[in-house]
């Protein structure tokens, strides 16, 4: 039996994860269930689920979840990044779904990999800042990442997991475009907070559909396949692929070009992270290959989309500048959710911070963290002076 814990299982990362476990209830057994704010849902969750562990923001969460739950469930209550932290190194933790969106899930993605868990991997963001520390303690500790990102997950599955990168020419990231792909630049000057949360494809959180709007998810996809698959970033590219049918592409040495294709539903990597290296139900069919007469690509428009070339600048430039460029992304995204700055100014931000941060690498855990405190408090200076002016 495979025992998980869920951290941000109220997000839309772990309630897909949960919906792939309500198929099996025999094989999988949840240990663990965490969020950030939505108290009522991890309730709901709780009740149903029955984890022994359940990890909320604060102590007054913890006194708001006791009313809802009512004697329905009876789990330890933690709060905080300790309470995290337990509920990935507990011994009784084979499988740790790291789905926290943002920084915030570095500490206990880094110590699920300490401690040799599975970890499935939805925070990108612990891997733009850490990624060779993370990749290296996993390594250490017999551990195994497997990406949920569809197209992480579907170079993964192209490769079964194999280390041995020689016989790849290139990876292929596959981009939907966003619900901007078409704007002209006069259009996408003027984007509202309202457009840029639809979109085409993908229902996600508030941050990650800035994120694709802008294209800095890839971006940062970018940064973490260097890290997940050990390739430079000369050999992983980008393309527009509006039907989000085919999850990227493996070029090898000889030529051939291998791929995964799948419904543009979460479930489909989820279950196969799950259920690795077996193969289980998703609750997702399969696709009805003459229901898509033509699946295109195209080149992203890099003058439309600047923050993918930020990425690639930061990757080249080195860790420090990963730190920069996630931390100073995040901080942009909640300006402009907050109206506070224009859509296109978020990139503005992001480069500006970016240049005052001296590229160097530093794999300690402490460190990492503390130069992202520093450039989160320079990305408000930076932000702050914008709005003045």
């Amino acid at each position: 039996m495979k025992v998980v814990s869920i951290l941000g299982s109220t997000g839309s990362i772990g309630q897909s994860t949960l919906d792939v476990l309500r198929l099996d209830r025999i094989n999988f057994k949840v240990f663990a269930l965490s969020c950030h704010s939505n108290i009522k849902l991890l309730a709901q969750q709780t009740i149903e689920f029955q984890p022994d562990i359940i990890v909320v923001n604060s102590a007054n969460d913890r006194e708001v979840i006791l009313t809802y739950l009512e004697g329905k469930a009876n789990p330890d209550i933690l709060f905080g990044p300790n309470g995290h932290k337990m509920i990935v190194e507990a011994d009784e933790v084979t499988d740790v779904v790291a789905a926290i969106s943002g920084a915030a899930g570095l500490t206990s993605t880094y110590h699920a990999a300490l401690k040799g868990k599975r970890i499935l991997l939805a925070n990108k963001e612990s891997m733009v800042m850490a990624g060779s520390l993370i990749m290296r303690q996993a390594e250490l500790s017999h551990g195994l990442i497997i990406p949920i990102d569809s197209e992480h997950n579907a170079i993964f599955q192209v490769l079964n997991g194999a280390r041995d990168n020689k016989a790849i020419q290139k990876i292929i990231l596959t981009a939907s475009g966003g619900p901007f792909r078409n704007f002209s630049a006069e259009m996408i000057k003027a984007v509202t907070v309202e457009q840029a949360l639809k979109h085409p494809k993908w229902s996600m959180g508030r941050k990650i559909s800035i994120d694709s709007a802008t294209m800095m998810n890839k971006g940062l996809e970018v940064i973490e396949a260097s890290f997940l698959f050990q390739l430079p970033a000369e050999k992983i590219e980008v393309v527009i692929h509006p039907q989000s049918i085919v999850h990227s592409f493996v070029e090898f040495v000889d030529g051939s070009l291998l791929t995964q294709l799948g419904c543009p539903d979460m479930r489909v990597p989820i279950s196969f992270a799950l259920g690795y290296p077996e193969r289980i139900p998703s609750g997702v069919q399969g696709i009805n290959l003459t229901e898509h007469e033509s699946l295109s690509f195209s080149n992203p428009n890099h003058a439309l989309f600047p923050c993918l070339n930020l990425a690639y600048q930061a990757l080249e430039a080195g860790q420090a500048r990963c730190v920069a460029l996630n931390a100073a992304n995040e901080i942009a995204v909640e300006a402009f959710l907050e109206c506070a700055i224009g859509f296109m100014q978020i990139h503005e931000v992001i480069a500006e911070v970016m240049e005052g941060v001296i590229p160097q690498t530093n794999d300690e855990l402490d460190a990492i963290i503390d130069l992202d405190k520093n450039i989160r408090i320079r990305s408000h200076e930076i932000i702050a002076k914008r709005v003045k002016s």
